[in-house]
């Protein structure tokens, strides 16, 4: 441990122990302050409006877009676990997420959309079941 904090500080050597680690969380900081402000983000539209325009980036980038948007950010899919009995007369359960706790525009109101993820998270499967909330 001490081998790491002595090479992170030797990174920035200042002449003062401890100031190269200080230096670093300084700049670490600053460059995340500026990658999330007002500045880089017209950047980042442009760079994705090109991906989208690619022919095979476009396929692999909202693909890994929407499944990041659905675990992190501001627009989460997968936030509610529920645990399923797949049939009534057995004890197999299946772990899914809640997406929709409401089917409205289906006309469906007793039940809720569960998304089963398969071991990747690249694919699943999507059912009804009976809302128990």
């Amino acid at each position: 441990m001490i081998g790491i904090i002595d090479w992170l500080d030797s990174m920035f050597d200042l002449g003062i122990p401890g100031l190269g680690i200080l230096m670093m969380v300084v700049l670490l900081t600053l460059v995340g302050f500026i990658g999330s402000s007002f500045f880089v983000k017209p950047f980042l539209i442009l760079t994705e409006r090109i991906l989208q325009k690619v022919p095979l980036i476009s396929i692999i980038y909202s693909s890994i877009k929407d499944l990041f948007d659905a675990f992190v950010g501001d627009n989460q899919k997968f936030n509610k676990p529920v645990m399923v009995k797949m049939t009534e007369d057995s004890e197999n359960y299946k772990l899914g997420f809640v997406t929709q706790e409401a089917l409205l525009q289906l006309n469906i109101e007793d039940k809720v959309a569960v998304y089963f993820p398969h071991s990747y998270n690249f694919s699943g499967e999507l059912f009804w079941c009976p809302s128990v909330m």
